[in-house]
């Protein structure tokens, strides 16, 4: 990428990587959280970086010689990125308003170290959802049934994601002995080969660790 483009990383940071680098790391984040069924770990240090990367930008766009031609292709690739990142906030808010007492039941029974799903404002969202939620039921429904019916658990009222949804995926990594579960009554499980490169359809509670670390990419 160009100079509208250029680095923008703090010294501090170890891991640094470039402009170009960075929005590829959306791209994937974005992609794997709209096909995948299930909350993936937030990406917030992905979203800030990205998100000051374009201020940058934009900043150095101002800069420009008027007329440029080359100026509005780059606004058209900032305008690209700025849809990216919505949509991948926009997903993860869907979900969240979908799956809201999985993902805080998730969060609430997570190992301290585990990584977590929600950001903080996520976490505030969902929790308050929850609150809403049960306040609009008491409102509208529950005050007026009978006292033995006057609970509701959101567990059980709202559905869980669905971990058996088929998904195509693109191994980033070389995986060993994928271990596949059988389809019908009269299959066996076994287990498969993924080589780098190669893409498949598989069901998405199979590969779902391989999603989380990174081995393999949804498509």
């Amino acid at each position: 990428m160009s100079d509208y483009l250029s680095d923008h990383n703090s010294d501090e940071n170890e891991d640094v990587i470039t402009s170009a680098e960075l929005i590829v790391k959306l791209e994937e984040a974005w992609l794997n959280e709209k096909f995948s069924p299930e909350l993936l770990e937030h990406k917030s240090e992905i979203v800030e970086c990205v998100m000051e990367q374009i201020v940058h930008m934009e900043e150095n766009l101002q800069r420009a010689r008027k007329g440029d031609v080359k100026a509005n292709i780059h606004r058209m690739e900032i305008d690209r990125i700025r849809f990216v990142l919505n949509s991948f906030l926009r997903s993860r808010l869907q979900k969240i308003e979908k799956f809201f007492p999985h993902i805080l039941e998730k969060e609430k029974s997570r190992e301290e170290g585990d990584p977590s799903y929600l950001t903080a404002e996520e976490s505030i969202f969902a929790r308050e959802y929850l609150v809403n939620t049960e306040n609009y039921m008491n409102k509208v429904a529950l005050k007026h049934m009978p006292p033995n019916l006057q609970h509701m658990d959101m567990l059980k009222a709202v559905p869980r994601p669905c971990l058996d949804t088929f998904v195509f995926l693109n191994v980033k990594e070389r995986q060993e002995n994928i271990l596949v579960e059988p389809e019908t009554d009269e299959q066996r499980e076994y287990v498969v080969d993924l080589e780098r490169g190669s893409q498949h359809l598989m069901r998405y509670r199979t590969i779902a660790p391989l999603v989380a670390n990174g081995a393999v990419k949804l498509m």
